[in-house]
């Protein structure tokens, strides 16, 4: 996301749709105490120390509303901010300022929240050979803005859609049958280029997937104890991940069991947003 065609590509349609739903036909606020172009600059302030994310993003909203806008950064995606620290200066029509503040601002808040979250449950894995996953439980139409935030805070993507990879979840081993018939048809019809990873709940679905020939098993809300029995089991065979409502307060459970992976949905659905304000506005 850190180039202009990626942006063009992927983003700008996104932030359009976010800005008609908040200027559904004017901006009356503006409109009323600033009826014609006038040059100003605003400054982006962070009100709460965290890993800022989403400054690229920030800059698009008021690009596309504005194509004079200038920005002077003092800070980049990954960086560690603080409390009262100038971020950047930004200088244009005070009316794109003026109706483009809370579209960049939910952004960069939403963001950087993410990346905050998610790097303080990496600190928590230092050390260990198990890689933090986010998942697909995003907010709709925001997922290519929060698992890129989520890479920013030092997190690694899943898989992005349902196009990416094979998942064989409780839902499609049921339509299927069982794992080993799910498994199968999965490789009769996937290309070969193409992981399949099977969910599975207890020992003895473990026992089945790795049979089965999953490249990589998903150990739900299993214990502990059964999940160093499942890695066990699976004795390198395939691949581990673990999940189920792992959140920074319970993670330590899982430190020394030895998975690949564990996923967490909190690192988008619960991470708070982080405090960042446009300030001292002004004519120039």
């Amino acid at each position: 996301m850190n180039d202009s065609i990626t942006l063009k590509v992927n983003v700008d349609k996104l932030i359009m749709q976010a800005l008609e739903e908040d200027i559904t036909s004017e901006d009356i606020s503006t409109n009323a105490v600033m009826p014609e172009y006038q040059k100003g600059q605003v400054e982006l302030i962070c009100k709460q120390d965290g890993i800022v994310a989403g400054l690229n993003v920030f800059c698009r909203v008021f690009e596309l509303l504005d194509d004079t806008v200038a920005f002077d950064m003092r800070a980049k995606d990954g960086d560690f901010v603080k409390n009262g620290d100038l971020m950047a200066v930004v200088t244009g029509d005070i009316r794109a300022l003026l109706s483009g503040e809370r579209t960049a601002l939910n952004y960069l808040q939403r963001m950087s929240g993410i990346a905050t979250y998610t790097n303080s449950i990496v600190k928590l894995l230092e050390g260990g050979k198990t890689t933090l996953l986010d998942t697909r439980k995003t907010t709709p139409n925001m997922r290519i803005f929060e698992k890129y935030a989520v890479k920013v805070g030092g997190g690694s993507n899943h898989r992005f859609n349902l196009s990416d990879g094979v998942m064989l979840k409780d839902n499609h081993i049921g339509a299927a049958g069982s794992i080993t018939k799910a498994v199968q048809m999965a490789k009769e019809y996937a290309s070969f280029v193409h992981k399949i990873e099977v969910e599975v709940e207890n020992l003895d679905m473990v026992k089945e997937a790795v049979e089965a020939g999953a490249d990589i098993i998903m150990l739900d809300n299993m214990s502990p104890e059964q999940m160093k029995e499942a890695i066990r089991i699976i004795d390198g065979r395939a691949q581990t991940e673990c999940s189920g409502n792992v959140t920074k307060e319970n993670i330590q459970n899982i430190l020394d069991v030895g998975v690949d992976y564990v996923s967490s949905g909190a690192l988008t659905h619960s991470a708070p947003i982080m405090d960042i304000s446009l300030k001292n506005l002004h004519a120039v």
